[in-house]
């Protein structure tokens, strides 16, 4: 998600941290700015809505220079993208950028207000600036006010902070975000992520959780938030920056695969508050009174995010008791479609560019409807068109081949059926903490699962020479065969196909041979009996089983011929638990046949024409 750069050194800053800033895009933003203590010893900073090419213009319009600097690239949680909001955030003489969530900001920003303390921007940024600033007041150095400061603070960062009073020190602290140490000769770099500044150091330390750097010319010094010291030697790095901006891993896809839990976070943080457990959708720009006449649900989407959509609508009927169709956006448009000011029209869309899905969105804003986008892109076209956009912070996905999107819309599609079911009161207030614990706990029940990639790959190098594949699935599952059907096709250029597992009878079930390998989703539910009859058949005709189960599971083994294995969680979001090996099996088959996996033939990422 959000960059971050920092630079201390000999070297005029600017170039560095626009430079460095630039190696980030890839993580996804709507704004950027820039802070440099200039050589005269003045905080000059200078920001911009929009892409880094227009902080580079700002920059050029109004130069500033300095030895030392931080610099910020935002996507927004608290407040709209706007330069206003953009970071860096000032408060006297202390400036700071910050990538995570303040969960206690208003409770905090009620005190600072107290004390008359005044705020310029929306973010929960600036409480960090006027703490650091208010302790700075108070105490010897500004280390010992940023550890004031955060102690005061409950939730995720990692910050940089420099202030025109020290102009010899970059302080730095993290807590579950990432932070880099780039270690040079006379000179310290600062990042979120190494392709920042690899072009200038291979020598890296990476903080743990609660650890404040402070960086100065000639050296640094890491100790714990309580002052203890650490002693770190760097690590070498010897990536080619095309395998940093992978993060080491072989493709874009795995990468991506393997960033479903920090990505599920991010598009869920900010929208759950602490302080009464509810959901605050205040930012998608549609007003609760218009949300609470919504009579009828459209989702409307292409490829797999019309399989998140599908899964979607399970999730709306059920919690707000609302109707809800799905439609594919390449047939919607020519259908001449019911609409009316009572219908939610939502767009999923991972680029916001989808021709089809454009399309389908205009012939709904014509036919009067209230639009609404599940997007990934700020600014994209559809997310423009639409009166309100729900964001899902996946951050870009530059493997064809989608994943991290898909995840983060299915959350983004729980977020807001939970979010309708309390404002059309289909779910009761006390309700409401079951369902968000579930959701808070996923991102760590995905790396559950994603430890378990060995395990994946050993099932999928027994299964790779297979020319036909069939998936089952039954209710909110069967989304999830279609889409572990589409990616084993997309990236392998194996045959496979979802099927409803309740219709294998009809139909189906006449591929089943011990040449057409059958992958069944079996989680304990409602429906694992008839799943289990359902796999039963396929083995009764020598067909070979690979079934996707929960780990409490006791009766599968008994019958398939491979497991794999998720943990329990909500009926609604099981179902991204179980995408996640079928993610694993994909890659690791087109991988083990050669195939091109970012780029697999005949396929673009963003299908802007019909």
């Amino acid at each position: 998600m959000c960059g971050i750069v920092g630079y201390i050194g000999e070297r005029k800053s600017a170039a560095l941290l626009l430079e460095g800033l630039k190696k980030l895009e890839y993580r996804g933003y709507d704004s950027a700015g820039i802070a440099i203590l200039d050589d005269n010893g003045e905080l000059q900073t200078r920001r911009t809505e929009g892409k880094l090419s227009r902080l580079i213009d700002e920059v050029k319009a109004r130069p500033c220079d300095g030895s030392l600097g931080i610099g910020h690239t935002r996507w927004a949680t608290h407040g709209r993208p706007s330069e206003t909001n953009a970071h860096p955030h000032r408060s006297g003489p202390v400036v700071v950028v910050h990538n995570g969530i303040i969960e206690n900001y208003l409770e905090l920003r009620d005190h600072l207000q107290a004390k008359g303390r005044s705020f310029l921007s929306e973010t929960d940024t600036e409480i960090i600036a006027h703490l650091v600033d208010l302790y700075r007041r108070d105490t010897t150095s500004l280390e010992d006010a940023v550890r004031m400061a955060l102690g005061q603070v409950k939730g995720s960062y990692a910050i940089a902070v420099i202030s025109q009073d020290e102009p010899a020190r970059l302080i730095a602290v993290k807590k579950a975000s990432p932070l880099i140490i780039g270690v040079g000769q006379g000179e310290h770099f600062l990042a979120s992520d190494i392709p920042a500044f690899l072009d200038h150091t291979r020598e890296m330390i990476f903080l743990e959780d609660e650890e404040m750097v402070v960086l100065q010319r000639d050296g640094y010094q890491i100790t714990t938030l309580s002052g203890e010291s650490v002693q770190r030697e760097p690590t070498h790095i010897t990536w080619t920056p095309m395998m940093a901006e992978k993060g080491g891993f072989k493709h874009f896809m795995l990468k991506e695969i393997h960033e479903q839990p920090r990505v599920i976070t991010d598009t869920v943080r900010g929208r759950i508050q602490g302080r009464n457990r509810e959901i605050y959708l205040d930012d998608i720009g549609i007003d609760a009174a218009d949300l609470k006449g919504v009579k009828r649900i459209c989702l409307v989407a292409c490829g797999t995010s019309w399989h998140a959509a599908l899964i979607g609508k399970f999730m709306i009927e059920e919690l707000c008791r609302i109707p809800c169709e799905v439609d594919l956006a390449s047939e919607f448009r020519y259908r001449n479609p019911i609409l009316s000011e009572q219908t939610l029209f939502t767009s999923i869309s991972q680029s916001g560019e989808t021709a089809d899905t454009l399309a389908a969105t205009e012939e709904a804003i014509r036919k009067g409807a209230l639009t609404l986008a599940i997007c990934n892109v700020v600014d994209s076209s559809i997310a423009r068109k639409c009166e309100g956009v729900l964001y899902t912070h996946a951050g870009p996905e530059i493997s064809v081949a989608s994943t991290k999107a898909f995840s983060t819309q299915v959350s983004a599609l729980y977020l807001l059926s939970l979010y309708l079911g309390r404002i059309q009161g289909a779910i009761p207030a006390e309700a409401m903490d079951g369902y968000l614990t579930e959701l808070k706990k996923l991102p760590l029940l995905v790396e559950d699962v994603l430890s378990r990639e060995r395990s994946v790959e050993a099932i999928a190098r027994k299964y790779a020479h297979y020319e036909d594949f069939l998936y089952l699935g039954r209710g909110i599952h069967y989304p999830v065969a279609l889409e572990g059907a589409l990616k084993l096709k997309e990236i392998s250029y194996i045959h496979a196909e979802g099927y409803p597992a309740g219709e294998m009878k009809h139909g189906p079930i006449a591929l089943i041979d011990e040449n057409c390998p059958t992958v069944v989703l079996l989680p304990r539910n409602e429906l694992y009996d008839k799943v289990l009859n359902n796999l039963e058949e396929v083995k009764a005709r020598d067909g070979k089983v690979i079934a996707v189960v929960n780990y409490a599971d006791t009766e599968a083994d008994k019958l398939a011929d491979d497991l794999l294995y998720v943990p329990e969680s909500s009926p609604y979001l099981n179902p991204i638990l179980m995408t996640v090996p079928l993610q694993l099996l994909a890659y690791h088959v087109a991988v083990i046949k050669g195939t091109d996996v970012d780029q697999p033939r005949n396929l673009a990422k963003s299908v802007t024409v019909e």
